[in-house]
């Protein structure tokens, strides 16, 4: 079904996902990630590839500005706001503790981190990281981040219309293996209930002379 729309759309989509995602007040509703690997299974050159995973990017990095300008606007205050309490405080803790150990690092590896990549970029900007240095390393972890979901979707995607015509073609071997095994099974049942009750039946025979004795 994916693969059957648009390219242009499906790119478009994918990223107002992703900037969803990225973006502090909708992160915590927008399945940014998701999207862009259900998406990514459509990939079928290197073209789209490039123009999905740029796009993507692009869309991540707009999403990383905003938190960040909303953290230089707002400062610590962020913390105390009704979208960090969505996302969870100690989110923005261990965002605000990835900022303090990594320092610029954490904005490329908070990419990688569910949550956490949205709440990195306001917390760099209420403590105040330069924003060059910023935007530099928000570039690179959102390309990075972007070709690498969009290369396992294409893999993905790739593989899973290798294995569907490969089980296509067996399916008629699988059915009729599994047809022989129930009947293997069914008359193995069969041959062991008449064996059982052949087993039983000469107790019952030699109880009757006892209970005609006692009966005399």
């Amino acid at each position: 079904m994916v693969a059957g729309l648009p390219r242009p759309l499906l790119i478009l989509v994918t990223g107002a996902l992703v900037l969803g995602e990225c973006t502090i007040g909708l992160g915590f509703l927008v399945p940014g990630e998701s999207g862009l690997l259900v998406a990514s299974a459509a990939v079928t050159d290197i073209g789209f590839f490039f123009g999905l995973s740029l796009t993507v990017a692009a869309c991540a990095v707009v999403g990383d500005n905003i938190g960040y300008f909303l953290g230089r606007r707002y400062g610590a205050r962020v913390r105390e706001t009704r979208m960090v309490a969505k996302l969870g405080v100690r989110h923005w803790d261990r965002a605000c503790r990835m900022l303090r150990k990594y320092g610029i690092g954490a904005v490329f590896v908070a990419r990688f981190l569910p949550v956490v990549r949205t709440l990195v970029p306001v917390s760099a900007g209420t403590s105040g990281l330069g924003y060059w240095r910023f935007l530099a390393t928000s570039v690179v972890g959102a390309t990075t981040w972007s070709m690498l979901h969009v290369g396992i979707g294409w893999a993905a995607g790739t593989s899973a219309k290798y294995i569907e015509h490969l089980l296509g073609r067996a399916s008629g071997i699988v059915l009729g293996v599994l047809v022989l095994v129930g009947v293997g099974v069914w008359l193995w049942r069969r041959r062991s209930k008449k064996l059982k009750a052949a087993a039983a039946q000469p107790a019952d025979v030699a109880e009757e002379p006892v209970d005609a004795e006692r009966a005399a």
